[in-house]
């Protein structure tokens, strides 16, 4: 008996073992392809290899295109090259906007990197390959082509040489600084002796520079805190307007300098505002799940916002991830009989899916094989860091926030100009492990929220359970949340929606205040018994209007009120601390 006792003792050690050796092996490997699984990228491009190699028609075409592109562009070339001093057309793409690129020899460069990058671009199309590796080969060879480009080099960028020369230097002695700065605040970090980290401050201070719009923090649990703005008119609109903001990011990007606050624009015009602010998890939170975001977090603050109000209808706002939160709460209110909590007078959702069989550019980052590693990584920690969730986000857009970045700041020796946002964006935050597993596994894997899968307090959970009117946001550039992907939640409710499609990406079309420049946007309304418009006919037959779109949701929001009563101030009695609070004030350096 002791020596199978000891056996099996001895084989749990192994096993144990053994995960911590696979897992440090994946995590190795997974250095070298940014984060991305080693064995998801090797699967995709042998699936490419696979098509590739049994197809030898596939190959002949290919080789017939780069003959007759490359003969275009060399008749082309030669041109240029009989008349220098002609210059070639400005090109639209941002790499190469600068008219030092329409010069010889610098032109044939650029015409002979652009031809070789869209044959590369065909050459990742293959008809038969898995969806996702297909994708995946798509994502990784623009990645690699995008790291090729001839602006990326001193030598091979003329707009760096023409402004090196005219610095006298200066521009290389500045971006040498630069870098070298970076090289050691980088390293610093790694060799600090604490057991934490350094963490730089923030360009703009939290609760000093942005999140400054007066209110009051009146409810706290363990997993939110819940702020009550002063109002700033005397009469306000009877039902209050509930915000939930992505806990993936900290809710003042809402709330930023006071000229382009949403909350400040809401408060002014004449609308009681409740925020949601999440925490900031620690390795203690790696068991909080995604119902305990649902039921600790949506729905305990529209309980405490009627309990504190008396309001018995309630707006409400959900900001990408915050709005698939949003979504899910009002389906099980719409479908669950209880007097704790209002009812929703509406239900507005910015850049949010609730389909999400097309998730864009994130869509790479998930397969099985990919969850299991990132498994792995948050099983020794608890929480997916924030630090490692940011450089995901800046991966899928590296063109604009790699590569660009580092000519502008280490080639062309440019300071950079912050804003309030670009600090709100450096503060990072992190993900509890059980709620990221579960948040990648039901909706991204298996869209169990569309398929009506998605179970909440053991009850399932459809969208066309909503009643109230909704206005659904989305934005043109939006790598998170595509707007043809936003768009489906026609085909999921059963209610009246207008929809939004603004100018700008992610974050910048949806923080797009009035008086913002160059912004513009779409707007159409369906009714609840209206037929399914397919996304690009909405968009050929929808309203544009220029400016921002705040303008017409607040007036939507006003057309779904009821009355105006006097303005309410945050009860004495329920008040914790001014906002914005202390959740939002919690950072890593991780």
């Amino acid at each position: 008996m002791t020596e199978l006792t000891h056996d099996v003792d001895t084989r749990i050690e192994i096993e144990k073992f053994s995960k911590q050796l696979d897992a440090t092996a994946h995590k190795q490997w997974a250095s070298l392809t940014p984060g991305l699984s080693p064995i998801s990228l090797a699967l995709a491009y042998h699936d490419w290899l696979a098509h590739l190699s049994s197809s030898p028609g596939y190959r002949l075409l290919r080789q017939y295109d780069a003959w007759k592109a490359f003969q275009r562009v060399a008749e082309k070339n030669l041109e240029l090259t009989k008349r220098p001093w002609q210059s070639d057309e400005l090109d639209t793409d941002a790499r190469f906007k600068d008219r030092t690129w329409t010069q010889w020899p610098y032109s044939v460069v650029k015409n002979n990197f652009k031809t070789t990058e869209q044959w590369w671009r065909q050459c990742a199309q293959i008809d038969g390959m898995h969806p996702h590796h297909q994708h995946v080969v798509n994502f990784f060879t623009r990645q690699i082509v995008d790291a090729m480009s001839p602006s990326n080099t001193t030598h091979t960028n003329p707009e760096v040489l023409r402004v090196g020369i005219e610095s006298l230097g200066m521009s290389f002695a500045k971006g040498m600084q630069h870098y070298l700065h970076d090289q050691y605040k980088n390293l610093k970090q790694k060799t600090s002796s604490n057991d934490e980290p350094q963490l730089a401050p923030l360009p703009y201070e939290v609760g000093v520079d942005v999140a400054t719009t007066p209110g009051k923090v009146i409810y706290r649990n363990d997993l939110i805190e819940l702020i009550h703005y002063v109002p700033s008119t005397n009469q306000v609109h009877a039902e209050p307007l509930l915000i939930v903001p992505s806990c993936i990011m900290k809710f003042y990007i809402l709330d930023l300098s006071p000229h382009n606050s949403m909350v400040k624009y809401l408060v002014d015009q004449g609308f009681t505002v409740f925020m949601i602010s999440w925490r900031n998890p620690d390795e203690h939170m790696r068991d909080v799940g995604l119902e305990d975001y649902l039921t600790q977090g949506v729905l305990e603050a529209l309980a405490q916002i009627k309990t504190q109000s008396q309001a018995t209808h309630v707006h409400s706002m959900g900001y990408c991830l915050g709005g698939t939160f949003l979504s899910i709460a009002a389906a099980w209110l719409g479908k669950t009989s209880t007097s704790i909590y209002p009812t929703l007078a509406s239900v507005t959702l910015l850049a949010a899916q609730t389909d999400f069989t097309e998730p864009g550019e994130l869509g790479v980052f998930i397969d099985e094989d990919q969850l299991k590693s990132l498994r792995e990584e948050m099983s020794k920690t608890g929480y997916l860091s924030g630090r490692q969730m940011a450089d995901s986000f800046r991966f899928l857009n590296a063109r604009d926030l790699i590569w660009s970045h580092n000519v502008q700041r280490y080639l062309l020796g440019k300071d950079e100009n912050g804003n309030d946002m670009m600090s709100w964006n450096s503060d990072h935050t992190r993900l509890p492990e059980r709620m990221h597993n579960e948040y990648l596994t039901h909706f991204f894997l298996h869209n169990a929220l569309a398929d009506g899968q998605y179970r909440l307090q053991n009850t399932a959970v459809a969208l066309r359970d909503i009643e109230a009117p909704m206005m659904v946001v989305s934005t043109v550039r939006d790598h998170v949340s595509p707007w043809r992907s936003v768009y489906k939640i026609h085909l999921l409710t059963d209610t009246d929606i207008t929809f939004v499609l603004a100018s700008g990406g992610h974050n910048a079309g949806i923080i797009s205040e009035p008086g913002h420049q160059h912004r513009h946007y779409q707007i159409g309304h369906t009714s609840k018994d209206y037929g399914w418009t397919h996304a690009d006919e909405w968009a050929e037959s929808a309203t544009s209007a220029e400016g921002s779109w705040w303008l017409a949701w607040s007036e939507w929001l006003t057309q779904n009120s009821s009355h105006q009563v006097k303005a309410r101030t945050p009860s004495t009695k329920h008040v914790l601390c001014d906002a914005p609070g202390e959740y939002v004030l919690t950072r890593y350096a991780d």
